[in-house]
C-alpha cells in the first residue's frame, strides 16, 4: 500500500477511534504524542486512569484482523511510553492524579462497504 494511502487509513481509524472512546466516556488527553521512545496513537482518561490507546486500522482481513497485528513487543513499548508521558508532564495538572495506567488497543476495520467496525480491547498490559 503507497505512504499516502496507508496514512490516510491510519488516519481514519484514528478519528474513528477517538470518536468511539468519547462515545464510551472517556477524556482524550492527546493525539499522535511523540517522543524519543516512539509515539502514542491516543492518550485518554478513564475516571482516575491513564489510558494510553494503540490503534490499528485495516481496509480487510486477508492478513487477520487489526488487533492480530499488536504485537507483545509493541504493548511493553507502550508500557514505556506512558512512563514517559507522565514523566513528561510531572507536576502538570494533566499528568498528575493517575493512581492507575492501563493500555488497551483499538481495532478499526474499514470494509469497501458498509460502517467501519471498532473492536475495543480493555487492559491488555
Amino acid at each position: 500500500m503507497p505512504h499516502r494511502v496507508a496514512a490516510a487509513v491510519g488516519d481514519y481509524g484514528e478519528r474513528m477511534a477517538e470518536r468511539y472512546l468519547r462515545d464510551q466516556g472517556l477524556e482524550i488527553l492527546a493525539r499522535n504524542w511523540r517522543c524519543a521512545l516512539g509515539e502514542i496513537d491516543i492518550v485518554a482518561r478513564d475516571g482516575g486512569c491513564l489510558v494510553v490507546c494503540e490503534v490499528k486500522t485495516r481496509r480487510g482481513v486477508a492478513f487477520g484482523g487489526p488487533i492480530q497485528a499488536v504485537t507483545l513487543r509493541k504493548l511493553a513499548r507502550l508500557r514505556r511510553l506512558a512512563a514517559a508521558w507522565l514523566h513528561e508532564r510531572e507536576g502538570d495538572a494533566a499528568g498528575s492524579h493517575f493512581p492507575d495506567v492501563r493500555v488497551d488497543v483499538v481495532g478499526v476495520a474499514r470494509p469497501r462497504t458498509g460502517p467501519c467496525v471498532i473492536e475495543h480491547l480493555v487492559g491488555v498490559a
